[in-house]
């Protein structure tokens, strides 16, 4: 390196690191509230009212929708992908749905933190999925469910 592209960023590196924390201060770009996905995000349909946090979205085997004011706790995972057991190395590994393993989450659900839910499945309006369950089947509205894999323990009976 030059010595003026050396004196040049000796003396650019504090402003711009300064302006640089400012911004994500701003932005408030914090991984305890960013959601990653992986697949097509168009397939992940999300409204404003809902919260995620930080949860992790699998696009790859089909469609989430997420209905209004839904909230999640944190560590989340929703997965539509799935690969086939009785295939073998490269094969197992891009071998996978690309459709028909869709997750609906109602409106008013709350999946707390941990949770993981393979689709296909649909969680109802206003379900509660307690923390580090495992969701693998439909659960009904206004339902308290818990466990690996996910079972009923409850029935929430002050409806909305």
């Amino acid at each position: 390196m030059r010595l003026l592209d050396r004196l040049i960023a000796g003396l650019l590196k504090g402003p711009v690191e300064a302006l640089v924390a400012d911004q994500v201060a701003k932005l408030k770009l914090d991984a305890l509230y960013g959601y990653r996905w992986h697949g097509d995000r168009s397939r992940l349909h999300l409204p404003d009212s809902a919260i995620v946090n930080n949860a992790l979205f699998n696009m790859s085997g089909g469609e989430i929708t997420i209905g209004e004011y839904a909230f999640f706790g944190h560590d989340v995972a929703v997965l539509t992908g799935t690969h086939d057991i009785e295939k073998f190395g490269r094969e197992r590994q891009l071998g996978f749905p690309g459709s028909g393993r869709d997750v609906v989450i109602g409106d008013g659900v709350w999946l707390a933190s941990h949770v993981l839910v393979l689709g296909p499945v649909t969680i109802g309006e206003h379900a509660v999925v307690a923390g580090g369950s495992l969701v693998r089947e439909d659960v009904e509205p206004y339902t308290v469910v818990a466990g690996r894999p996910a079972k009923v323990i409850k029935t929430l009976t002050g409806r909305a």
